[in-house]
């Protein structure tokens, strides 16, 4: 119980270490944290130099501050997810297919109340997607 309480310390100091320059996306971060793990509850969160993304078998989500859209300022999130096929919706900022069968979706979510049960519907598709995959 104590290891599992450091850790989630070191976990949180990365965090913070990762908003540091853009603090007022913090909250916007943790409300998708709190969504996604609530939504997938055996994810694992892992903070890197540029993203912080969630798994299960592979990464089928993740945070970041991609610019998507020119002109984006102020506080804001690009979530990312990885889906078998493309996502009509205007909330969707940008879409590739990397390779055939796979699309990585970018949606700017600029206030909490855009963490919403669309966005969650991609993501909780985006985790099953992922797990899917040999």
């Amino acid at each position: 119980m104590v290891e599992r309480a450091a850790e989630e310390k070191v976990m949180d100091g990365e965090v913070l270490l990762f908003f540091g320059e853009r603090p007022g996306a913090l909250p916007l971060y943790e409300a998708l944290e709190r969504a996604v793990l609530q939504a997938e509850p055996g994810a694992a969160r892992r903070v890197q130099k540029t993203q912080i993304t969630f798994a299960n078998k592979r990464v089928f989500a993740c945070a970041s501050f991609l610019r998507p859209v020119r002109g984006l300022s102020g506080a804001f999130l690009t979530v990312s997810f990885g889906l078998g096929r493309p996502v009509d919706s205007q909330r969707v900022a940008g879409r590739v297919e990397p390779y055939p069968g796979r699309w990585t979706h970018h949606v700017v979510v600029r206030r909490e109340g855009e963490i919403d049960r669309e966005l969650l519907g991609w993501i909780q598709e985006a985790a099953a997607f992922s797990a899917g995959k040999r």
